[in-house]
């Protein structure tokens, strides 16, 4: 064994040695004290942190020890100034904690010199404090990035794209991450594709507004979904096209696969399936459960045939509860008390907006049928907030 055995202390991603021989220097005989102490020190440390954030931010014990692991501080001078300086700003405690968790190294920041002039350049745009507060405690990360380098000129490239710039606020508001990434890297050489497609910058913008991180993926991965789209079918120059792009990136095969089954279930063929696809591209992006659940009521409650809703799939877009049920309780109501027709164009009860709806289902008849604006109230009210609607675009899908 070596005259000088070497012990090695790990704290972290620190390596202390320590050797018998060194004991002259004064560690109180103990050559290891030195090292104690530093562990010691930065466990203490860490454990102010922990109670810090706890009793000032309201974090949980599990969510203050992950935090603790990016920032630490040994007094609340630091952190104090930083909570004051969002609370000044109108943030709420709870955004606070939620930036906090989401970046921890705020806490590092300099806030007058690195977060001030971003949040101004927000308030520029016609931002308003409590839409910064939100959308900033949503995605923290944002105040990461270089205002010169990053935000400005990713501003001025998406404001050349959108064309508008209201649109642009729109989007920033909802995601302001978009402004954080690395433009010729993430965006443009998608964008060039979609461009090659004949995809118009409109419909770009409109992928950009609502599904942002459809640009994250490989450009290879990219360029295959969008030959992919178009070999389909499906046109170009139509917002569709960017909608079958975000459900195939959204999608692998297996899943893919697994809604073919689910719409086979209900006797639909493959070519009606690919039909409805194209019609709706986001039909085969709500949940097998929700599916199932509107297919069963369609078919078995309201005796449609499934070959029939596969020519409106766009059904199968919106809440089944919030909006399918109503209304179909209201036809079956006046049908009941022979008020209309058997047959009923599933686009004018289910597709239309909700004025329409009521203009053509309970205006006409409030008289002759008094209970039907009340049994129509009914269903609303117990369909509120008992199913969250589904994560699609435009008005819950309907064009």
């Amino acid at each position: 064994m070596s005259q000088f055995l070497l012990k090695t202390i790990l704290y972290g991603c620190r390596t202390v040695r320590t050797s018998p021989k060194i004991s002259h220097l004064g560690f109180l005989g103990d050559p290891n004290g030195i090292v104690l102490r530093w562990i010691s020190s930065s466990s203490n440390q860490q454990s102010f942190t922990v109670s810090y954030l706890k009793n000032s931010l309201g974090l949980s014990s599990q969510a203050a020890l992950s935090v603790s692991k990016y920032v630490k501080f040994d007094s609340p001078e630091k952190p104090d100034k930083v909570i004051k300086f969002f609370e000044d700003r109108g943030f709420t405690m709870t955004q606070i904690s939620c930036l906090v968790r989401a970046f921890p190294r705020v806490f590092s920041y300099n806030t007058h010199e690195n977060i001030l002039p971003k949040l101004e350049f927000f308030e520029s745009k016609g931002i308003s404090g409590p839409e910064i507060a939100k959308m900033v405690s949503l995605f923290p990360t944002v105040l990461a990035r270089s205002l010169h380098n990053q935000i400005l000129p990713s501003y001025d490239y998406m404001r050349g794209l959108f064309q508008s710039e209201e649109k642009l606020i729109r989007a920033i508001k909802r995601c302001p991450d978009i402004l954080r990434y690395n433009i010729e890297k993430n965006f443009s050489p998608k964008i060039d594709i979609l461009r090659e497609h004949g995809v118009p910058d409109s419909n770009i913008a409109t992928l950009m507004l609502n599904w942002s991180k459809t640009f994250m993926v490989s450009r290879d991965s990219f360029r295959k979904t969008a030959q992919k789209v178009e070999d389909m079918g499906f046109d170009a120059s139509k917002v569709k096209f960017v909608l079958a792009v975000v459900a195939f990136w959204t999608m692998d095969e297996s899943k893919w696969q697994s809604k073919i089954k689910a719409y086979k279930k209900w006797g639909w063929s493959e070519d009606e399936i690919l039909k409805a696809f194209k019609k709706s591209p986001w039909c085969m992006m709500v949940s097998e459960d929700k599916l199932m659940a509107s297919m069963d009521f369609l078919i078995n409650q309201m005796g449609w045939k499934p070959c029939l809703m596969a020519e409106y799939p766009v059904i199968f877009t919106v809440s089944l509860k919030k909006r399918i049920v109503p209304r179909c309780s209201v036809f079956q109501y006046l049908l009941s008390e022979g008020l209309v027709e058997k047959e009923v164009s599933i686009g004018t009860l289910l597709k239309v907006p909700e004025e329409k709806f009521l203009q053509k289902f309970i205006a006409p008849y409030v008289k002759k049928a008094p209970k039907l604006l009340k049994l129509y109230r009914e269903k609303l009210d117990l369909s509120s907030g008992s199913e969250s609607d589904e994560n699609v675009p435009f008005n819950n899908g309907i064009p």
